[in-house]
């Protein structure tokens, strides 16, 4: 049996193997809290009918694999206009139907919509699922402004429609490994937060993520900002102050390929985001000064890469290698640190405790916004070169 952790990072189950000993399915007890899984058979007769709208990168290789992951959901039909992604979707779900557009998927008899197509549909389409009745996950960011996001989860909560963002990095094993780390006071009181998402991509890819158009929320910041703001911010708290650098580094870029913010959060403490495209050497995924100790995690994440090479959520997912553990205390002093098991089915096992027990969703369409918020400051300082103030 493995470990399986809440969304907070708490030992709160184990993953059961099948009567063969093989993994089965992810299983939302009710006698635990919400975005706690167990392992178990599945059972079809309850399942939540989802249809997924988009199949290109987040839809196949994230969304699509954890619906279908875990019980409690059924991935009833899948939304792709393209040829072979059609193909690939009807080979991998076979009981899933493949569909050409959102009208045919709307016109199923549906209980949740998943929203993964490109940043400028988000909020249209999220909102047609808000006027149907029907619960939706809206892949990051919510939407390509702040404004439409709080438009859209007003909507959702008139409605009463369960509304929710997929914000997976909260499930990341170094970023509950950091939660538990804070929670236990290991570091003290923490000065700076420092985090990073940085690849090598020097060439430029044609599709939409290139597109310079405000609307099209293309770029790095668009693209990694929520994740690290996200993060941030559940960590830290809200943000009073907003600090932030974008640059175009390849040639022929439209948008912003190396950017950073530096946010002050009203707790004190400062987090210092990076986000690129053009870093032929990553800098350290976490690192953590307080007054007692420090913490440095190198390496990115398992999970995305395990579900992009077709692996399914089982036992021993999302363990970190210890080659790669994080390290505590200060230089001449440290410890290795066992990172904490990535857990991104919880996600959809709140999804399912959100929908049929009326659980809160598990991310607040709130806490979108407000990262969404944070984006549009970031945008307005490197415009101007000045700290922006939110108030």
């Amino acid at each position: 049996m493995g470990r399986v952790a809440s969304g907070d990072g708490a030992p709160v189950g184990e993953a059961v193997r099948g009567a063969t000993g093989r993994f089965k399915r992810w299983r939302l007890s009710p006698l635990l809290p919400v975005g706690v899984c167990l392992a178990g058979p599945v059972t079809h007769a309850a399942d939540l009918r989802v249809g997924l709208v988009g199949y290109g990168l987040a839809g196949e290789y994230f969304h699509a694999p954890l619906v279908a992951a875990v019980a409690g959901l059924r991935l009833d039909a899948i939304v792709t206009s393209d040829a072979g992604r059609a193909a690939r979707a009807a080979a991998r779900f076979p009981e899933a139907t493949v569909v050409a557009d959102a009208d045919a998927l709307f016109a199923r008899d549906l209980d949740v919509i998943v929203v993964a197509t490109p940043n400028r549909t988000h909020a249209p389409l999220a909102q047609r699922a808000v006027d149907a009745g029907l619960a939706v996950v809206v892949d990051k960011p919510m939407a390509a402004s702040a404004d439409a996001a709080r438009r859209l989860a007003a909507s959702a909560e008139d409605r009463g429609v369960v509304l929710t963002v997929f914000h997976n990095r909260r499930w990341d094993g170094d970023f509950l490994t950091v939660r538990d780390l804070l929670d236990g006071a290991r570091l003290g009181q923490v000065a700076r937060f420092e985090s990073r998402f940085e690849r090598w991509r020097p060439a430029i890819k044609a599709g939409w993520r290139e597109h310079p158009g405000l609307g099209d929320a293309g770029g790095v910041l668009w693209d990694l900002g929520p994740h690290l703001v996200d993060q941030a911010l559940q960590l830290f708290g809200p943000v009073r102050a907003v600090y932030a650098e974008m640059d175009l580094r390849r040639p022929g870029a439209q948008v912003d390929d190396d950017s950073f913010m530096a946010l002050t959060h009203v707790s004190g403490v400062r987090s210092h985001l990076w986000m690129s495209a053009t870093a032929p050497q990553a800098g350290p995924r976490f690192r953590l000064l307080g007054d007692h100790g420090g913490f440095t995690k190198w390496g990115i994440d398992g999970q995305e890469a395990a579900l992009r090479a077709g692996a399914v959520p089982g036992d021993g997912w999302g363990r970190d290698p210890e080659a790669t553990w994080g390290r505590l205390g200060v230089d001449g002093g440290t410890e290795a640190v066992e990172t904490c098991a990535g857990a991104y089915p919880d996600f959809y096992a709140g999804v399912v405790a959100a929908v049929r027990d009326g659980a809160p969703p598990p991310v607040a369409p709130g806490d979108a916004v407000a990262g969404l918020e944070i984006i549009e400051a970031a945008r307005r300082s490197a415009g101007s070169g000045q700290e922006v103030a939110l108030t």
